[in-house]
């Protein structure tokens, strides 16, 4: 079996509920969809769109010289073999932006829109290595960039608004640059406790933080007290 994982997934699903998670990934049976309201969407795409083709130094000093070559684009991994297990998987998303340094290298950054977060910095980190391992060891076909030697969260946290004329609003954003620590063997031993999970011929059990799984399971136990 070769599973499909969704570096977007490796972060709050994984960590949110492995059930879930197994679910989606093994028998591609999803959670309810909850849309994200379209103005982060629109936010997202404008940020995109501006940073593509800029220097560095009009994202963050922090960052090293280059520029922005690519604005959210697929990514595909070859499969990914690991010692003790029969199953592959490989990586499959879609990244922000990728920097291509002056030095000849590239930098995968992910755009996130609020209060920078530390704990949360270290969860998207297995997104990054994601993109970056996907880059790096590319499916036939799929862009690929080698080497990857900076990632990081570049966050854009409302600050203040202005207002040049009645009929427009500016909103104004302080910007804080995160750097993710590469660590290519931490994010494969990770992947093999992913394959562990999904290798399993039963599920794990629900986590008790799951809001669907306490559905589900408040659900049955009613359906059951009416049959009974």
């Amino acid at each position: 079996m070769n599973y499909r994982l969704s570096p977007s997934d490796l972060t709050f699903l994984y960590q949110g509920c492995k059930r879930c998670f197994y679910f989606k990934v093994v028998d591609n049976i999803y959670q309810p969809s909850i849309p994200l309201p379209g103005i982060f969407t629109k936010m997202a795409a404008l940020l995109k769109d501006y940073y593509t083709g800029k220097h560095t130094r009009e994202l963050h000093i922090d960052i090293p010289p280059g520029t922005v070559d690519y604005g959210e684009r697929r990514v595909k991994s070859k499969p990914i073999q690991l010692p003790g297990h029969s199953a592959t998987c490989f990586i499959s998303g879609r990244f922000d932006i990728v920097v291509n340094f002056e030095d000849g290298t590239y930098g995968v950054i992910d755009f996130k829109t609020g209060n920078p977060n530390e704990e949360y910095a270290q969860l998207y980190s297995r997104q990054l290595h994601a993109y970056a391992y996907a880059l790096e060891n590319a499916a036939p076909g799929t862009l690929a960039l080698s080497p990857v030697t900076k990632m990081g969260l570049l966050y854009f946290h409302p600050s203040a608004v202005s207002q040049q004329r009645p009929e427009q609003l500016s909103y104004e954003a302080d910007i804080t640059w995160i750097e993710i620590e590469k660590n290519k063997p931490g994010f494969l031993k990770f992947v093999a406790e992913v394959l562990d999970l999904l290798e399993s011929p039963q599920p794990p059990p629900p986590s008790p933080y799951c809001p669907w799984c306490s559905y589900v399971s408040n659900l049955r136990n009613s359906m059951e007290k009416s049959d009974a």
